[in-house]
C-alpha cells in the first residue's frame, strides 16, 4: 500500500527514510510538538516550499529545462486567490474559483512560453524567463489599483481558518484548537497531496520520458517523441502546481505582495533548495526546503547563543556575530556542495548502493 502510495519511487536509502520519516510526523504533528506562533509559521513555510521546489525540481531535475520564471506563477497562484477574496468576500467559494483562475492563468503564460521559447537552446530560453518574470513583477507593482503595489494586498479568509474561530473549547495536549491550526492542517494536507501527484506524474510513462528528453533530445526525437510537446507539458504542469503553492501561501498569510512572491530572492532560494536536496529527485525537495528554511528562521537565534557562550574568545566570538547569518549561510550551502555533490538524496542513495 505504501509503495503504492509512493508511486513505486521508494526512498532507497534507510538513512533518508528515517530523515523523511522525521520530517513527515514534525510536519503533521507541528502544533503540538512544536507550540508557538514562530515554529508554526515554519512548518506552514516548509510545507509550501517543499511544493514549489518539487514543481520547480519537475521541470529542472526531471524535463532539463532551466527557467527563472517560476516565482511569476507562484505569484499568479497567489494574486489570483487574493484578489478573489478581496473583491467577492471571504468565502469558500471565492477561495475555490480565486486558487483555479491562479492555476489557469498560470497554465496559459506557461504554455504560451514554451511554445514560443522552447525551441530555442536552453541558455536563451532561461533568458526568456528571465525578462518575462522580470517583466511582469514591474507591471505587478506598477498596477497598484488592482494589486496594490509595492504594498501588496490584505485581505480576511473564511473565519473557520482563522485565530478567532474555536473548534472546540477544551484544549488538547495544551494546545488551543483554533482557526490558525485548521488552516495549518489545510496547508499541510494540500501540500502532501500536491507532492504525491507530483510523485505520481514523475513515475508515470510521461516522466520516464521526460528523463529521455532531458538526457538525449537528439534521440528520443530520432525515435518518435515530440521533444517540444513534452518539455511544453512538463512546462504547464510546473507552472500549475507552482500556481497551487502560491495559492496555499496567499492562504496562509493573508497577505499576498511582490516581496513575498514575485522577488528574485525566492527564485535563487528555490534554486539553492533544488540543489542542497538533489536535482531529479522530488524527495530532495523535502530535505532541501526543510533544511534551508529551518537555516533561514533559526540560525541567527543558534548564532547569537555561540556568541554569548564564546564572549571570553575574541575573534571567534567576533565571526559568530548573529549579524554574520548570512556569511555562515553560505558557508553551509557550500560544504553541501562539496560533501553533497549530487545532493543530500543523491549521496545517501549512492552510499545504500
Amino acid at each position: 500500500m505504501l509503495t503504492r502510495l509512493l508511486s513505486g519511487d521508494t526512498p532507497r536509502s534507510g538513512l533518508l527514510t528515517a530523515l523523511l520519516l522525521i520530517v513527515l510526523i514534525s510536519l503533521a504533528f507541528a502544533p503540538f510538538l512544536f507550540p508557538g506562533t514562530k515554529s508554526l509559521e515554519t512548518a506552514a513555510r516548509i510545507c509550501i516550499f517543499i511544493v514549489l521546489v518539487a514543481s520547480y525540481d519537475l521541470l529542472l531535475g526531471y524535463a532539463g529545462i532551466v527557467s527563472f520564471a517560476h516565482t511569476m506563477f507562484f505569484g499568479i497562484g497567489a494574486y489570483g486567490t487574493a484578489l478573489a477574496l478581496s473583491t467577492t468576500g471571504p468565502n469558500y467559494g471565492s477561495l475555490i474559483w480565486g486558487t483555479a483562475a491562479g492555476a489557469g492563468v498560470a497554465a496559459l503564460f506557461a504554455l504560451a512560453i514554451g511554445l514560443f521559447s522552447l525551441r530555442v537552446k536552453a541558455i536563451f530560453f532561461a533568458m526568456v524567463t528571465l525578462a518575462v518574470a522580470s517583466a511582469f513583477a514591474v507591471l505587478v507593482s506598477q498596477m497598484s489599483w488592482l494589486t496594490g503595489g509595492e504594498d501588496g494586498l490584505n485581505y480576511k479568509i473564511p473565519r473557520e481558518l482563522t485565530p478567532a474561530f474555536k473548534l472546540i473549547k477544551a484544549k488538547v495536549f495544551d494546545v488551543s484548537i483554533n482557526g490558525k491550526i485548521l488552516a495549518y492542517y489545510l496547508v499541510f494536507f494540500a501540500a502532501a497531496i500536491l507532492f504525491l501527484v507530483m510523485l505520481r506524474i514523475v513515475n508515470s510513462p510521461f516522466g520516464r520520458t521526460l528523463k529521455a528528453v532531458r538526457d538525449n533530445a537528439f534521440r528520443a526525437e530520432a525515435i518518435g517523441y515530440r521533444v517540444v510537446w513534452y518539455r511544453t507539458t512538463a512546462t504547464v504542469l510546473s507552472a500549475v502546481m507552482a500556481a497551487l503553492a502560491g495559492s496555499l501561501l496567499a492562504i496562509w498569510l493573508r497577505y499576498t505582495g511582490p516581496a513575498t512572491t514575485l522577488s528574485m530572492e525566492i527564485m535563487i532560494d528555490i534554486l539553492l533548495m533544488v540543489v542542497i536536496g538533489g536535482m531529479g529527485t522530488l524527495y530532495g525537495a523535502v530535505l532541501g526546503a526543510t533544511l534551508f528554511i529551518l537555516a533561514q528562521t533559526y540560525l541567527q537565534n543558534l548564532m547569537g547563543v555561540a556568541a554569548e557562550a564564546t564572549s571570553a574568545v575574541p575573534v571567534f566570538s567576533t565571526l559568530v556575530a548573529p549579524e554574520r547569518w548570512l556569511l555562515w549561510l553560505g558557508v553551509l550551502f557550500i560544504l553541501s556542495i562539496y560533501f553533497f555533490p549530487t545532493g543530500i538524496v543523491g549521496r545517501l542513495r549512492a552510499g545504500r548502493a
